[in-house]
Protein backbone atom coordinates (compact mmCIF):
# COMPACT_ATOMS: atom_id res chain seq x y z
CA UNK A 1 0.00 0.00 0.00
CA UNK A 2 0.92 3.30 -0.72
CA UNK A 3 2.34 5.68 2.14
CA UNK A 4 -0.86 7.54 3.30
CA UNK A 5 -1.36 11.20 4.07
CA UNK A 6 0.07 13.57 6.57
CA UNK A 7 -2.63 16.40 7.15
CA UNK A 8 -5.79 17.14 8.99
CA UNK A 9 -6.72 20.36 9.62
CA UNK A 10 -10.12 22.10 10.55
CA UNK A 11 -11.85 25.10 8.71
CA UNK A 12 -14.63 25.78 9.54
CA UNK A 13 -38.18 33.47 6.52
CA UNK A 14 -44.14 33.73 7.07
CA UNK A 15 -45.77 35.06 4.44
CA UNK A 16 -48.77 37.67 5.66
CA UNK A 17 -52.19 36.06 5.56
CA UNK A 18 -55.41 38.02 3.93
CA UNK A 19 -58.87 38.38 5.65
CA UNK A 20 -61.19 35.69 4.92
CA UNK A 21 -64.69 36.82 3.15
CA UNK A 22 -67.35 35.35 5.68
CA UNK A 23 -70.37 35.48 3.22
CA UNK A 24 -72.82 32.44 3.36
CA UNK A 25 -72.24 31.57 -0.12
CA UNK A 26 -68.63 30.56 0.87
CA UNK A 27 -69.47 29.06 3.75
CA UNK A 28 -71.58 26.35 1.47
CA UNK A 29 -69.02 26.24 -1.09
CA UNK A 30 -66.40 25.43 1.44
CA UNK A 31 -68.36 22.95 3.42
CA UNK A 32 -69.13 21.29 -0.15
CA UNK A 33 -65.78 20.33 -0.38
CA UNK A 34 -65.13 19.25 2.61
CA UNK A 35 -67.79 16.62 2.12
CA UNK A 36 -66.36 15.42 -1.00
CA UNK A 37 -63.00 14.90 0.55
CA UNK A 38 -64.84 12.53 2.99
CA UNK A 39 -66.88 10.64 0.96
CA UNK A 40 -63.47 9.86 -0.68
CA UNK A 41 -61.05 9.35 2.14
CA UNK A 42 -60.77 5.66 3.32
CA UNK A 43 -63.53 4.91 5.92
CA UNK A 44 -64.97 7.81 4.68
CA UNK A 45 -63.57 10.03 7.49
CA UNK A 46 -60.35 11.60 6.73
CA UNK A 47 -58.31 12.37 3.19
CA UNK A 48 -55.63 10.14 2.61
CA UNK A 49 -52.08 11.38 3.51
CA UNK A 50 -48.77 11.07 1.79
CA UNK A 51 -46.40 8.56 2.97
CA UNK A 52 -42.69 9.84 3.98
CA UNK A 53 -39.94 8.95 1.75
CA UNK A 54 -38.67 5.52 2.52
CA UNK A 55 -41.37 5.15 5.04
CA UNK A 56 -41.40 1.08 3.87
CA UNK A 57 -37.60 1.11 3.68
CA UNK A 58 -37.18 1.39 6.61
CA UNK A 59 -35.25 -1.25 8.70
CA UNK A 60 -34.73 -1.00 12.94
CA UNK A 61 -31.78 -1.12 14.00
CA UNK A 62 -31.90 -5.02 14.95
CA UNK A 63 -32.70 -5.79 11.36
CA UNK A 64 -29.46 -4.53 10.02
CA UNK A 65 -28.32 -7.22 11.13
CA UNK A 66 -30.57 -8.98 9.06
CA UNK A 67 -29.21 -7.55 6.22
CA UNK A 68 -28.21 -10.20 3.41
CA UNK A 69 -24.39 -11.48 4.11
CA UNK A 70 -21.45 -10.77 2.35
CA UNK A 71 -17.78 -12.07 2.27
CA UNK A 72 -15.44 -10.12 1.55
CA UNK A 73 -12.51 -11.68 -1.57
CA UNK A 74 -9.26 -9.62 -1.12
CA UNK A 75 -6.43 -10.05 -3.64
CA UNK A 76 -3.15 -10.30 -1.77
CA UNK A 77 -1.97 -7.70 -4.12
CA UNK A 78 -5.08 -5.04 -2.87
CA UNK A 79 -4.18 -1.91 -1.24
CA UNK A 80 -6.90 -2.67 1.04
CA UNK A 81 -4.04 -2.95 4.28
CA UNK A 82 -6.67 -2.12 6.95
CA UNK A 83 -8.26 -5.39 5.91
CA UNK A 84 -5.38 -7.79 5.06
CA UNK A 85 -2.12 -6.03 5.95
CA UNK A 86 -3.12 -4.79 9.69
CA UNK A 87 0.80 -4.62 10.86
CA UNK A 88 1.98 -2.36 7.58
CA UNK A 89 2.67 1.15 7.90
CA UNK A 90 -0.52 1.86 6.02
CA UNK A 91 -3.00 0.42 8.15
CA UNK A 92 -1.64 2.13 11.18
CA UNK A 93 -1.58 5.96 8.98
CA UNK A 94 -5.28 4.77 8.90
CA UNK A 95 -5.41 4.49 12.65
CA UNK A 96 -4.29 7.50 13.41
CA UNK A 97 -6.54 9.54 10.82
CA UNK A 98 -9.60 7.38 12.88
CA UNK A 99 -8.06 8.53 15.60
CA UNK A 100 -7.76 11.88 14.74
CA UNK A 101 -11.84 12.02 13.15
CA UNK A 102 -13.09 10.88 16.86
CA UNK A 103 -11.26 13.64 18.43
CA UNK A 104 -13.00 16.37 15.69
CA UNK A 105 -16.04 14.36 16.43
CA UNK A 106 -16.18 15.99 20.52
CA UNK A 107 -16.37 19.42 19.05
CA UNK A 108 -18.36 19.40 15.74
CA UNK A 109 -21.31 16.97 14.78
CA UNK A 110 -19.52 14.79 12.22
CA UNK A 111 -20.76 11.43 11.09
CA UNK A 112 -20.98 11.38 7.21
CA UNK A 113 -17.37 11.42 5.90
CA UNK A 114 -17.30 12.47 2.21
CA UNK A 115 -13.71 11.31 0.85
CA UNK A 116 -12.90 13.07 -2.35
CA UNK A 117 -10.25 14.16 -4.72
CA UNK A 118 -9.55 17.03 -7.69
CA UNK A 119 -9.36 14.05 -10.75
CA UNK A 120 -9.10 10.82 -10.84
CA UNK A 121 -6.29 8.34 -9.93
CA UNK A 122 -5.35 10.05 -6.81
CA UNK A 123 -6.96 6.74 -4.48
CA UNK A 124 -9.74 8.39 -3.09
CA UNK A 125 -11.67 5.00 -3.21
CA UNK A 126 -8.57 2.91 -1.79
CA UNK A 127 -8.81 6.04 1.32
CA UNK A 128 -12.51 5.71 1.81
CA UNK A 129 -11.89 1.59 1.74
CA UNK A 130 -9.84 1.38 3.95
CA UNK A 131 -11.05 3.95 6.39
CA UNK A 132 -14.42 2.35 6.73
CA UNK A 133 -12.94 -0.79 7.68
CA UNK A 134 -10.61 1.19 10.14
CA UNK A 135 -13.75 2.65 11.57
CA UNK A 136 -15.67 -0.64 11.71
CA UNK A 137 -12.90 -2.23 14.05
CA UNK A 138 -14.45 -0.11 16.71
CA UNK A 139 -17.40 -2.32 18.12
CA UNK A 140 -20.62 -1.72 18.89
CA UNK A 141 -20.00 1.23 15.91
CA UNK A 142 -21.85 0.58 13.11
CA UNK A 143 -19.92 1.78 10.08
CA UNK A 144 -21.44 2.05 6.52
CA UNK A 145 -19.50 2.08 3.24
CA UNK A 146 -21.16 4.58 0.74
CA UNK A 147 -20.19 3.65 -2.55
CA UNK A 148 -21.63 7.47 -4.46
CA UNK A 149 -19.57 7.59 -7.21
CA UNK A 150 -22.45 6.58 -9.30
CA UNK A 151 -20.11 6.77 -12.73
CA UNK A 152 -17.33 4.57 -12.20
CA UNK A 153 -18.03 2.58 -8.96
CA UNK A 154 -15.23 0.97 -7.79
CA UNK A 155 -16.28 -0.54 -4.79
CA UNK A 156 -16.96 -4.05 -5.36
CA UNK A 157 -14.65 -4.21 -6.87
CA UNK A 158 -12.06 -3.34 -3.86
CA UNK A 159 -13.89 -6.42 -1.86
CA UNK A 160 -13.91 -9.02 -4.88
CA UNK A 161 -17.71 -8.73 -5.07
CA UNK A 162 -19.92 -9.35 -7.75
CA UNK A 163 -22.30 -6.83 -9.32
CA UNK A 164 -25.26 -6.64 -7.07
CA UNK A 165 -28.53 -3.53 -6.81
CA UNK A 166 -27.16 -0.53 -4.76
CA UNK A 167 -27.89 3.26 -4.50
CA UNK A 168 -29.01 3.85 -8.09
CA UNK A 169 -31.49 0.66 -8.26
CA UNK A 170 -33.19 2.52 -4.82
CA UNK A 171 -33.38 6.24 -5.88
CA UNK A 172 -35.08 5.20 -9.25
CA UNK A 173 -37.88 2.88 -7.42
CA UNK A 174 -36.24 -0.59 -9.21
CA UNK A 175 -35.95 -2.18 -6.13
CA UNK A 176 -38.14 -2.21 -2.70
CA UNK A 177 -35.38 -1.75 -0.37
CA UNK A 178 -32.07 0.41 0.43
CA UNK A 179 -29.85 -2.43 -0.79
CA UNK A 180 -27.70 -2.44 2.35
CA UNK A 181 -25.30 -5.68 2.81
CA UNK A 182 -23.45 -6.66 5.79
CA UNK A 183 -19.60 -7.47 5.28
CA UNK A 184 -19.39 -10.41 8.12
CA UNK A 185 -16.13 -10.80 8.08
CA UNK A 186 -15.11 -7.07 8.07
CA UNK A 187 -17.83 -6.06 10.56
CA UNK A 188 -19.57 -2.78 8.45
CA UNK A 189 -21.85 -2.53 6.06
CA UNK A 190 -21.72 -1.28 2.38
CA UNK A 191 -24.13 0.46 0.66
CA UNK A 192 -23.03 -0.08 -3.73
CA UNK A 193 -23.73 2.08 -6.41
CA UNK A 194 -25.43 -0.50 -8.15
CA UNK A 195 -26.03 -0.39 -12.06
CA UNK A 196 -24.82 3.23 -13.49
CA UNK A 197 -27.31 5.24 -14.86
CA UNK A 198 -27.98 6.95 -17.93
CA UNK A 199 -27.98 10.52 -15.97
CA UNK A 200 -26.55 10.04 -12.64
CA UNK A 201 -26.78 13.88 -11.43
CA UNK A 202 -30.85 13.78 -12.60
CA UNK A 203 -30.98 10.89 -10.21
CA UNK A 204 -29.08 11.96 -7.19
CA UNK A 205 -30.96 15.35 -7.63
CA UNK A 206 -34.80 13.49 -7.71
CA UNK A 207 -35.58 14.51 -4.09
CA UNK A 208 -34.97 11.28 -2.79
CA UNK A 209 -30.95 10.96 -1.65
CA UNK A 210 -31.73 13.92 1.60
CA UNK A 211 -34.48 11.61 3.21
CA UNK A 212 -32.38 8.38 2.05
CA UNK A 213 -29.62 9.69 4.11
CA UNK A 214 -31.01 11.27 6.90
CA UNK A 215 -32.68 7.84 7.36
CA UNK A 216 -29.23 6.08 6.99
CA UNK A 217 -27.30 8.39 9.59
CA UNK A 218 -30.26 7.80 12.21
CA UNK A 219 -29.01 3.99 11.76
CA UNK A 220 -25.25 4.35 11.75
CA UNK A 221 -21.98 6.09 13.76
CA UNK A 222 -20.24 6.24 10.94
CA UNK A 223 -21.05 6.93 7.18
CA UNK A 224 -18.02 7.05 4.83
CA UNK A 225 -18.91 8.38 1.55
CA UNK A 226 -16.84 7.87 -1.83
CA UNK A 227 -17.60 10.51 -4.06
CA UNK A 228 -16.32 11.09 -7.78
CA UNK A 229 -13.56 13.67 -8.41
CA UNK A 230 -14.04 17.23 -7.43
CA UNK A 231 -13.43 19.14 -10.89
CA UNK A 232 -14.40 17.05 -13.74
CA UNK A 233 -18.43 16.52 -12.71
CA UNK A 234 -20.68 18.46 -10.54
CA UNK A 235 -21.70 14.91 -8.74
CA UNK A 236 -19.85 15.83 -5.72
CA UNK A 237 -21.31 19.15 -5.04
CA UNK A 238 -24.30 17.21 -3.75
CA UNK A 239 -22.64 14.77 -1.76
CA UNK A 240 -20.62 17.88 -0.31
CA UNK A 241 -24.20 19.19 0.85
CA UNK A 242 -25.33 15.78 2.48
CA UNK A 243 -21.85 15.50 3.86
CA UNK A 244 -20.89 16.61 7.43
CA UNK A 245 -17.24 16.81 6.66
CA UNK A 246 -14.92 16.53 3.40
CA UNK A 247 -11.60 14.81 3.01
CA UNK A 248 -9.42 15.76 0.07
CA UNK A 249 -7.40 13.00 -1.51
CA UNK A 250 -4.24 13.81 -3.25
CA UNK A 251 -1.70 11.73 -4.96
CA UNK A 252 2.54 12.40 -4.87
CA UNK A 253 3.40 12.23 -9.00
CA UNK A 254 -0.13 13.50 -9.55
CA UNK A 255 -2.02 15.97 -8.61
CA UNK A 256 -0.90 19.15 -9.70
CA UNK A 257 -0.80 22.25 -7.74
CA UNK A 258 -3.12 24.36 -10.19
CA UNK A 259 -5.83 21.54 -9.55
CA UNK A 260 -5.27 21.49 -6.00
CA UNK A 261 -5.99 25.10 -5.87
CA UNK A 262 -8.86 24.14 -8.09
CA UNK A 263 -10.27 21.83 -5.68
CA UNK A 264 -9.98 23.30 -2.60
CA UNK A 265 -11.98 26.46 -4.21
CA UNK A 266 -15.07 24.23 -5.02
CA UNK A 267 -15.38 22.62 -1.39
CA UNK A 268 -17.41 24.33 1.43
CA UNK A 269 -14.64 25.32 3.69
CA UNK A 270 -16.57 25.03 6.70
CA UNK A 271 -16.87 21.28 5.92
CA UNK A 272 -13.36 20.69 4.91
CA UNK A 273 -11.56 18.45 7.65
CA UNK A 274 -7.76 18.23 5.63
CA UNK A 275 -6.34 16.65 2.95
CA UNK A 276 -4.36 13.73 2.78
CA UNK A 277 -1.12 13.15 0.88
CA UNK A 278 -1.54 9.39 -1.07
CA UNK A 279 1.87 7.99 -2.23
CA UNK A 280 4.12 9.77 0.08
CA UNK A 281 7.24 7.88 -0.14
CA UNK A 282 9.48 8.11 3.34
CA UNK A 283 11.87 5.00 3.68
CA UNK A 284 13.64 6.08 6.60
CA UNK A 285 10.03 6.56 8.33
CA UNK A 286 9.09 3.41 6.95
CA UNK A 287 11.72 1.05 8.02
CA UNK A 288 11.51 3.09 11.84
CA UNK A 289 8.06 1.25 11.73
CA UNK A 290 9.04 -1.85 10.59
CA UNK A 291 11.37 -2.61 13.22
CA UNK A 292 9.30 -0.69 16.01
CA UNK A 293 5.75 -2.64 14.79
CA UNK A 294 5.36 -5.92 16.56
CA UNK A 295 6.41 -9.40 14.90
CA UNK A 296 4.12 -11.44 12.71
CA UNK A 297 3.34 -14.57 15.20
CA UNK A 298 1.67 -16.25 12.30
CA UNK A 299 4.92 -17.14 11.24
Amino acid sequence: MSRIFDALQRSQSETSGQHLSTFTVATELLQAAEQKIRDAAPHGNQAPQAAPPFEDLSPSLDELQRCPVLNSSIRQQSHLVAAGKKQSLGAEKFRFLAVRLRQLRQTRPLKKILITSTVPQEGKSTVAANLACTLARRKPQKVLLLDGDLRRPTMLGQFGLGEIPGLCETLSGETSDINLYRLEDLGLWILPAGSTPENPLELMQSGKLSPLMERLAAWFDWIVIDSPPVLPLADTSVWCRQADGILLVTRKGVTEKQQLQRGLETLEKSKLLGALVNASLNAAHSDYYQRYAPADRSK
